[in-house]
């Protein structure tokens, strides 16, 4: 079995809890959900679904771009929102980060997000 190695990218936000920002098994990445937290100050950015959206994959960027992959390496995401009447904003964004060979995806209304975020997302990918 190849070893786990726990990803803690410089530039990412400090995670808000017990848990590693992305997991890499053999040639897999689990990344784990991110919110909209500004990597800076670490406070969530304020703002409406597509802000908030936004700042959210900046987020997996980061992740991605430590381990030299792209959105492209992603085959699987999870989308979490507090309100799925926001899909169609959130969608416009997200379409603005994975634009082709896109990956599987689920999206669930959640009741309630850390921080009071409005969307989370995590990502697996493939080196």
């Amino acid at each position: 079995m190849p070893p786990k190695t726990v990803i803690k990218p410089a530039k990412a936000a400090a995670a808000v809890g017990p848990y590693s920002h992305a997991v890499r098994i053999g040639d897999m990445l689990f990344c784990a959900g991110q919110i909209p937290l500004d990597p800076a100050t670490g406070t969530l950015v304020a703002g409406d679904i597509k802000s908030q959206t936004e700042r959210v994959l900046e987020n997996v960027k980061t992740i991605l771009d430590d381990q030299e992959l792209t959105f492209a390496s992603v085959v699987k995401s999870t989308v979490f929102m507090t309100n799925l009447a926001d899909f169609t904003a959130m969608n416009e964004v997200y379409a603005k980060y994975f634009t082709s060979d896109f990956p599987a995806r689920s999206t669930v209304q959640v009741a309630a997000l850390p921080r009071g975020a409005n969307v989370e997302i995590e990502v697996i990918a493939h080196y």
